[in-house]
This record gives C-alpha cells, sequence and structure tokens, in this order.
C-alpha cells in the first residue's frame, strides 16, 4: 500500500528485528484425516506436497518482548481444548502476553484432523503424539527465528489475483444456495504483500495475504497437501530465494473457480497463479527506505513532472492488543441433544455433520452468546488483524475502506475456530455458512466495528 498525495508517495514500512524460521510439521502417513462428509476414506495415504510451519518473529530490539506470527498449513481446530493446549505451551515457553501470538492456519482441507476425541476413529491415535510435536515444532521455530533476527525492513504493496471466486451459488432447481463457483459476482481479488529486507536490501522474506478457501483437493484426493498454497510457495521462494508465509484472508464466501478435485496438478496450477501474482506485486514495489517525491518540471515537447525516489526513515512503531467480541449464538440444540442425535444416526454424512456441530458447540459453551478473541497489531505504518473465524470477504473489504491508505492484513482462522461470520441481509438463505454457523444475524457487523475502532486507535 502507498500514501499518495499530489507531490509524495510513501510505502508503508517498518524497521526492527525480524527474524525466519521454518518446521516441516507434516505427519506420518495413515493419520486420520477425513475433512469431507463425502470422502470415503479416513487416512492419510501419501503426501503431495509437505506441510510446513514457519514463524516470523519482530522486535523493537534484541532485549524487546517480541511479536511472533506463525503460518502453518493446517485446517481448523475443532475444540477449543487443543487450542488452547497448543498455544498455551508457547506462551508460557516464550513467557509472552496472549496479545503478541497469532498462530495462523492456511485452512487447508488436506491436511490432519486437529481433534484429539477423534481417537477412536482409523488413524486417530496418531493426532495427540502429532499434536505434541507441532507444539515443539513450533517452540522450536521461535527459538530459531529470534536467534538469526536481524536489522530488517519490512514494506508492504497491495497487488490483485483472480484466483477466488465466489462460490455461493443460487440453485436453479431448489430454493437454496450451493458452495460452488457463482460466475454472476464478482469477487475480492485483493492480494497483500509483504516484503522483508535486510541492511544489504536483500529480500529474505514475503509475506502473502489473499482470501481463497483452499478447497482444490475434496474427497477423492488421498494426499496430505497444503493445496495451493504449496506451489505458490515453491515459486516464489525459487523466484525469490526468501522465505515465504501465506496467510489466509477473508475467505467465507471465497474459493476457485475449479475445485472438490482428486487432482493435484490442479492445485499446483492454481498454486503457480497465485505465485505470478505475488511475484508481479513485488517487482512492483520501490527499494527499502525510500519515498517518491514530485520535484522539477522539464521544459520538452511537453512540460514533463519528474519523481524522485529519495530516503525515507521508516517507523519502529510495535503495538499488539487482544480483544474480545461477545457474540450473540443462534437458537442452538444442547451439547445432550447434538450427541443423542449423532449416536442415532446411521447416515455416515449426517453424523460427521452432527460430530463438528458438537464440537462447535462445546467451543462456543451453552450461554446465548459466546466472547470471541480479536488481536490487532500495528507493525510501523500498517496493520494485522487476527481472528479465528471464516469471516465473509465483506468484514476485509470494510477494514481496509476504513483505514485507508494504511495496509491491513486481515486473517481468518487465527488462535481458535468456531464457524462461518455471513453478513446479516444472507441470514434468510438456505446456506451452508448460515445453517452450520453457532453466530446469530450481526456477529460479522459488530466484528468489523469492533475492528475498525480499534485499529484506528492503533494508528493514532
Amino acid at each position: 500500500m502507498e500514501y499518495t498525495n499530489s507531490t509524495r508517495i510513501d510505502a508503508a514500512s517498518f524497521a526492527g528485528l525480524i527474524g525466519l524460521a521454518r518446521k516441516d510439521i507434516t505427519p506420518s502417513i495413515g493419520i486420520y484425516s477425513r475433512n469431507w462428509g463425502a470422502s470415503k476414506t479416513d487416512i492419510a495415504t501419501g503426501v503431495h506436497r509437505p506441510l510446513t510451519l514457519t514463524c516470523m518473529t519482530v522486535q523493537e530490539h534484541a532485549s524487546a518482548l517480541p511479536l511472533v506470527l506463525i503460518a502453518a498449513d493446517l485446517g481448523w481446530w475443532r475444540s477449543a481444548a487443543d487450542e488452547r493446549a497448543l498455544r498455551g505451551a508457547i506462551l508460557e515457553a516464550f513467557h509472552l502476553p496472549e496479545s503478541r501470538l497469532m498462530f495462523c492456519l492456511s485452512h487447508t482441507h488436506a491436511g490432519p484432523v486437529l481433534f484429539t476425541e477423534d481417537r477412536s476413529r482409523p488413524g486417530g491415535d496418531r493426532i495427540a503424539p502429532y499434536l505434541e510435536q507441532l507444539k515443539d515444532d513450533a517452540i522450536a521455530a521461535i527459538s530459531e527465528a529470534l536467534a538469526q533476527a536481524v536489522p530488517s525492513t519490512l514494506a508492504w504493496h497491495y497487488g490483485r489475483c483472480g484466483l477466488a471466486t465466489n462460490r455461493d451459488l443460487p440453485s436453479e432447481h431448489e430454493n437454496r444456495v450451493l458452495v460452488g463457483f457463482n460466475p454472476a459476482i464478482p469477487a475480492d481479488d485483493t492480494l497483500l504483500v509483504g516484503r522483508i529486507t535486510d541492511e544489504d536490501e536483500k529480500i529474505t522474506g514475503i509475506l502473502v495475504n489473499y482470501a481463497c478457501h483452499p478447497t482444490t483437493l475434496a474427497w477423492d484426493n488421498p494426499l496430505l497437501s497444503p493445496d495451493y498454497v504449496g506451489a505458490m510457495r515453491t515459486l516464489v521462494e525459487e523466484q525469490t530465494d526468501a522465505t515465504c508465509l501465506f496467510f489466509q484472508g477473508a475467505s467465507g464466501e471465497l474459493a476457485p473457480a475449479e475445485q472438490y478435485v482428486g487432482d493435484v496438478a490442479i492445485a499446483d496450477a492454481h498454486g503457480y497463479q497465485l505465485g505470478h501474482a505475488v511475484l508481479a506485486t513485488l517487482a512492483g514495489m520501490r527499494k527499502p527506505g525510500s519515498v517518491l517525491v514530485r520535484g522539477h518540471v522539464v521544459e520538452s515537447g511537453a512540460p514533463l513532472a519528474i519523481w524522485q525516489s529519495v530516503p525515507k526513515t521508516p517507523s519502529a512503531t510495535l503495538r499488539a492488543e487482544m480483544l474480545t467480541v461477545n457474540m450473540l449464538l443462534k437458537e442452538l440444540p444442547s451439547l445432550q441433544e447434538i450427541e443423542s442425535q449423532w449416536h442415532d444416526s446411521t447416515d455416515r454424512v449426517r453424523k460427521e455433520r452432527l460430530w463438528r456441530l458438537r464440537g462447535i458447540r462445546k467451543t462456543v459453551g451453552a450461554g446465548s452468546s459466546s466472547p470471541m478473541p480479536l488481536w490487532i497489531w500495528r507493525l510501523g505504518d500498517a496493520c494485522l488483524v487476527g481472528q479465528p473465524n471464516e469471516a465473509y470477504s465483506w468484514f476485509q473489504q470494510q477494514v481496509r475502506q476504513a483505514l485507508a491508505p494504511t495496509p491491513v492484513a486481515v486473517m481468518n482462522i487465527v488462535n481458535g475456530y468456531a464457524g462461518y461470520l455471513p453478513p446479516h441481509n444472507r441470514y434468510h438463505e438456505d446456506i451452508y455458512a448460515v445453517w452450520s454457523t453457532p453466530f446469530a444475524s450481526g456477529a460479522l457487523e459488530q466484528l468489523a466495528e469492533t475492528t475498525i475502532n480499534a485499529l484506528k486507535k492503533a494508528m493514532q
């Protein structure tokens, strides 16, 4: 993003200590990985591309408490207890307050199931040991990132990518909305790229914030995969020799047009499409620590306005805050009722839906509302927003519009998960995001208002 007026264009940036580290978190073959109600198999039989965990630490100086940002090729949490156990161990290991850690999931639908209560399922006995190893890998990655941190500049630039399409498709024959490509509604194609450079202006890290469901691979795919994120990351890293981190945006209603396949080549093609868009966005960025200023006029065949790049000291401001948004819940069956229905059902798909609803009910509690966390970070001239649910893209559009020209990375499925956040005007429709969410109409708008107010305060 650039701050623009008639005489000056400033690139949003931050300067401080930044560290990067990565771990391979691909689980063992045979782990329980049934992420689709229509799946015919329960376990992973191979690996398409490795799953990774990549960590970035940010500090004003070496003795300062860090901000820790983790990007992991994982799906979503089905248990608040499992998520709290992992995040709590990380916070304790580094004596961090909750506000300073964001553990972000890419939302791949071809990864292991993150639910220790599935231990009785085929391959379910591998879930708890995997989560334990995941905790160790995360702690090790943070330690390595802090040890390797060097003075760096993080700058941001917006781009575009056409991979994401609207996936709320009204049925021609039924009074319901299908989850699939709807060419009649344009999708938010916003891509936000962060570029980390060291003191020699070498690119060391690239942050990619884009909103698109990783649902290319579905029930016919038996392989563990980061979906399109894997090929994107490989392409970008091969071309830049830098570490790439992906952060899922507000993608509640966004997905590739061609999806639900078993062909990994299609997932790779999607990743290359996003990867080339990232590279194009990087190519449009100016050198670190510079600003474009309009200078003198040269009289030629036309009066030519000369713009020149001049040095600028990036901001060193860091702020972190965790808020709570108390969201109203829909009328939901009790945990006992859900468990009874699950026990009595013989339909495989229905049992899967009830089992997921059981996990959601346990997460949001038995009351009429549920407190949902919200993370607000300021990194120099830019902001990061993290929240645990699947917000529709309206959320990121409203936030970015309200904060313009400040660039804002908006991230779904951060530090937990409970359900979808569709706009209030969709609640009268028979649509998956509405009937599967535990949240009442208005929750998304409440989140947007709280977020915008907090971001404006953080940028003061």
